[in-house]
């Protein structure tokens, strides 16, 4: 059973930039597709992005492509997401997931494990 910790969150002003990082314990990382979600309040939870066991292909959210980066290191079973670009409406908590196996996917129903999250705020 794989364990999910999120840390790295914060207040960041637009244009600025963060990093958020999620590290895995108590499981095999490299079974595991990992991704990111984040949920605003009133809203449901989206996907941001996602990355399979290698690295090797991603997906993102249209509203992350071209400001944010997925990678992992499978030596020190973390998946972090770098990003760039903050605008306000980035502004939501960030979860990190953990599916089982193929293939890469981006709903968060096929993610059985969850961080508790951690807060960005992206302020004007």
């Amino acid at each position: 059973q794989v364990q999910l910790v999120e840390s790295g969150g914060g207040v960041v002003q637009a244009g600025g930039s963060l990093r958020i990082s999620c590290t895995a314990s108590g499981g095999t990382f490299v079974n595991y597709c990992m991704g990111w979600f984040r949920q605003a309040p009133g809203k449901e939870r989206e996907f941001v992005a996602a990355i399979n066991w290698s690295g090797a292909t991603t997906n993102y959210a249209d509203t992350a492509k071209s400001r944010f980066t997925i990678s992992r290191d499978n030596a020190k079973n973390t998946v972090a997401l770098q990003m760039n670009s903050l605008k306000p409406e980035d502004t939501a908590v960030y979860y990190c997931g953990a599916r089982f196996g193929l293939p890469l996917v981006t709903s968060s129903r096929d993610y059985g494990h969850w961080g508790q999250g951690t807060q960005v705020t992206v302020s004007s």
